[in-house]
């Protein structure tokens, strides 16, 4: 599928037909290859051409979708840039992805040097003449998704046009989505599955999109009254906050199919929670951004096993190893590896770790799972200090450096520890260095200088010495232990 001619198509089948709206603007199919051919002329006019990325720092709009098919009609690769990273963080992007041009929102500061930079109130929209869209070598660069990873800095995972397009018909397949279906996107657009999962995957089935404003659980289910969405994905948190509304609150949920839960483990309680009140079944699913998305999930039609993550997309296939890197027989614990259309090409500028990763066409994920008998994935463990909080990722040793570099702090060793609302929140250890003492304010004044939101420690201990293993580095086991210990007591 050459996903840069898609509006072409909708255009040519079903002219009038709904094809994506957000809260300030709905467009049909024909509406949607206009814009997406004036967006296109535009980028041109700024010089994007084959090759060039262009970054999008944007919350969840109609324009992110109309630049998507605009820079691929170009040639052009899209890096999505979350908005509520620092300038540290997002000038780093865009240095490591060589952007050439920043669309940010009308109040976006300047770029670093040598990127220009768009606001997205600008973006024109008047007629132009229509455009050939030439035909997309699917090897060709489609996105890249910044991910972090044990190394603490954030990797560009590099997903071609190949990658995309197989994951949206894997989607497809197994959701069983049709023209007749309305998906409602609440996860932000600069993830893979808001890109992926929640908007191209719909759109090639024929079927509609319409952008959510900013999640909030009080008012959720007025959206889905008044869309009458029949499908979405959301992340463990969003479903423990619609679980926890008050017992009055009883929507008309009529319209909704299924909804997605992935991102992070959610226990059987809380589908089960969930789907007993709402009569919405909730499909789980498991994968990662260096597998452009999904790589298993429950069946929408056939039997679903609450504790699992499901089974295969159509066109995957998972492998448990052990530690030799041999298969093991179903029922016995191992390293999750990966292998289809949909794993990416590798990280941007990173044979060596690229190299770890991707071994004879498999993904190594560093999660720990099971196969069943029947091909069901359960996760037992995941990779190993991974943090995921309200659904994202968080890898300590970005913050740890961050900690590091403040001249009292010795050592830092950052865990997550468990939390009811998000899953996981972020507890730092910090160790003085000789003769200094740590000054917890002055953490959190450089943490806010130099880390997202959600990356941020809510709390910060500080310990005379840090506990180690016998081979001398930090043990994040007994780390844990003492914490969850500590919290019992207290």
């Amino acid at each position: 599928m050459n996903f840069a001619s898609l509006p072409d198509r909708r255009a040519a089948l079903d002219p009038d037909g709904a094809a994506v709206s957000d809260g300030r603007q709905a467009l049909t199919n024909v509406q949607l290859l206009r814009r997406v051919q004036a967006a296109t002329r535009h980028l041109q006019d700024l010089g994007i051409g084959p090759g060039d990325v262009v970054a999008l720092k944007l919350t969840n709009r109609v324009e992110f979708v109309l630049l998507l098919f605009a820079a691929w009609r170009l040639g052009a690769t899209i890096t999505p840039v979350n908005p509520s990273m620092t300038d540290v963080e997002v000038a780093r992007q865009l240095e490591d992805s060589g952007a050439r041009l920043l669309v940010g929102e009308d109040s976006e500061a300047p770029a670093p040097d040598g990127i220009a930079v768009l606001a997205v109130g600008e973006l024109r929209e008047g007629a132009v003449e229509q455009d050939q869209v030439p035909p997309t070598d699917p090897s060709a660069l489609a996105l890249l998704i910044y991910t972090s990873g044990t190394t603490g800095v954030p990797k560009g995972v590099m997903l071609d046009h190949a990658n995309i397009a197989a994951m949206a018909d894997m989607g497809r397949r197994a959701l069983e989505v049709g023209p007749a279906d309305r998906c409602l996107l609440i996860l932000p657009l600069f993830h893979v599955n808001g890109i992926v999962v929640s908007t191209l995957m719909p759109l090639l089935a024929g079927a509609s999109v319409t952008i959510a404003d900013r999640f909030n659980p009080e008012t959720f289910f007025d959206v889905v009254e008044r869309e009458r969405p029949t499908f979405f994905s959301a992340v463990p948190t969003i479903y423990s906050m619609l679980a926890a509304l008050p017992d009055q609150v009883r929507p008309d949920t009529s319209s909704l199919r299924f909804a997605v839960c992935g991102a992070a483990p959610a226990s059987a309680d809380l589908l089960t929670r969930f789907e007993t009140r709402y009569g919405v079944p909730l499909i789980e699913g498991y994968g990662l951004s260096e597998g452009t998305c999904a790589s298993t999930i429950n069946p929408v039609a056939g039997p679903r096993r609450a504790g699992t993550v499901g089974l295969p997309f159509p066109g995957q296939e998972i492998r448990i190893l052990d530690a030799e890197g041999s298969e093991v027989p179903p029922g016995v614990d191992g390293e999750v590896v990966v292998r289809g259309p949909n794993v990416m090409r590798g990280y941007l500028g990173r044979p060596d770790e690229t190299a770890k990763v991707l071994v004879d066409g498999w993904l190594h994920t560093g999660d720990v799972g099971r196969l069943d008998a029947d091909g069901y994935l359960t996760l037992v463990g995941r990779s190993k200090d991974m943090i995921i909080r309200g659904g994202e990722n968080i890898y300590p040793k970005e913050i740890e450096d961050v900690l590091v570099s403040d001249p009292s702090v010795l050592e830092a060793a950052v865990i997550g520890v468990p939390d009811e609302k998000w899953g996981e929140v972020v507890v730092a250890y910090v160790q003085p260095r000789p003769g200094r003492t740590v000054d917890s304010t002055a953490l959190i004044d450089l943490c806010a200088r130099s880390l997202t939101g959600y990356k941020r420690p809510t709390s910060y201990v500080v310990v005379d010495a840090i506990a180690k293993n016998a081979v001398g580095k930090i043990d994040k086991v007994s780390l844990r232990a003492s914490h969850a210990a500590a919290s019992a007591s207290s």
